[in-house]
């Protein structure tokens, strides 16, 4: 049991101390991976969130689906929808563009027990059908286009 009454005047010093450690390394890292994002559209691109939109509730390409909520504005039945995942309801207003992205191109990332795919990402995966290796699930575009759909769900 920690006595709390007891007095440490070194704490201070610990906490500047790992404070300014942690501001360094921020101010080392490349602007492509800030914190949990990637920061830039892949390929400079914009996405097109009526497109993403489409992807987002398409049962064959971007699978969201099947193991997210939709917002009711998307027009999928709710028997239809996954609920193995956090609702896509409210993402924009949850996570970043960057966050977003990251989630999309390679959630492993983050959680490396992820069950959600690597949507962008083509090496490092096991048990992949001839035909799509070294393809990726949504190519650049349709990554921005998607990120460009969820960050309008505040």
């Amino acid at each position: 049991m920690i006595n709390v009454a007891v007095r440490r005047p070194w704490l201070p010093l610990v906490t500047v101390g790992l404070l300014t450690c942690s501001v360094a390394a921020a101010a080392q890292s490349t602007p492509a991976a800030i914190e949990d994002g990637i920061s830039q559209p892949l390929g400079g691109l914009v996405g097109d969130a009526a497109r993403g939109k489409a992807i987002v509730s398409n049962r064959q390409q971007g699978l969201c689906v099947l193991c997210h909520q939709l917002p009711e504005s998307i027009g999928v039945p709710l028997a239809f929808q996954g609920n193995l995942a956090p609702s896509i309801a409210g993402a924009g207003g949850r996570w970043s563009a960057a966050q977003l992205r990251q989630r999309i191109v390679d959630s492993r990332k983050l959680n490396p027990t992820s069950p959600m795919p690597a949507y962008h990402r083509t090496e490092g995966l096991t048990r992949v059908g001839t035909a799509w290796q070294q393809k990726p699930i949504l190519d650049a575009q349709q990554v921005e286009d998607v990120v460009a759909y969820l960050v309008t769900l505040k």
